[in-house]
């Protein structure tokens, strides 16, 4: 399947030439090639990421992916069954831990480790979702405010042209600027009205 330049252009303007930009050409997959820089963005932005992490870090990740894996699970199936089998006297050899008190002391201190690195692991997952939403917030916010001066543009069009629906009462509102406070705070006064009746 050939990439069709002009998917995203008027009417018999082609990609690359003067009447619009070549990134909006799309490959055979279909992705535009600004997808295409947008992920390789992100792939190089998680390598730096990785690269710039602490060792601690590091060593948390892994720990934290080892634990999660089913060959974990498995390993320690198999750990603690022959554990039991060895100190049960199932296997004809001498029990080193009749009471299971070391398989438990063992067990504990592991957890308390794992549990460790999960959390830290999860500071981690937790700061980058924290980016991530503010970089969200941040495009959001632009385009509602791009969206707010092209429907006054469009309007103004419209009302020139004597176009009756440039007249409709909801476009005021539209057109509007509207204030990322005003908005958290009409969210806090509604999350507490919520908190009171509860």
């Amino acid at each position: 399947m050939q990439p069709d330049p002009t998917w995203m252009l008027p009417d018999g303007v082609a990609a690359g030439s003067t009447g619009g930009p070549p990134s909006l050409t799309r490959d055979a997959s279909g992705l535009a090639s600004v997808l295409h820089r947008n992920i390789q963005a992100l792939r190089e932005r998680r390598r730096e990421e990785r690269a710039n992490a602490g060792a601690g870090s590091r060593i948390a990740d892994a720990m934290t992916r080892f634990a999660g894996s089913m060959a974990f699970v498995l390993l320690h199936l198999t750990l603690v069954a022959a554990w039991v089998a060895w100190n049960s006297g199932l296997v004809g050899l001498k029990p080193f831990d009749p009471t299971f008190v070391i398989l438990a002391t063992t067990a504990s201190v592991e957890a308390i480790f794992i549990s460790t690195f999960v959390l830290i692991a999860q500071n981690r997952a937790a700061t980058e979702a924290d980016r991530r939403a503010d970089l969200d917030l941040q495009i959001n916010l632009l385009a509602e405010h791009e969206i707010t001066h092209l429907l006054k543009i469009t309007a103004a069009i419209a009302d020139r042209l004597g176009i009756a629906e440039a007249q409709a009462p909801e476009l005021t509102e539209l057109k509007r600027v509207v204030v990322p406070e005003a908005v958290l705070e009409r969210i806090e006064e509604g999350q507490k009205d919520l908190d009171a009746e509860s």
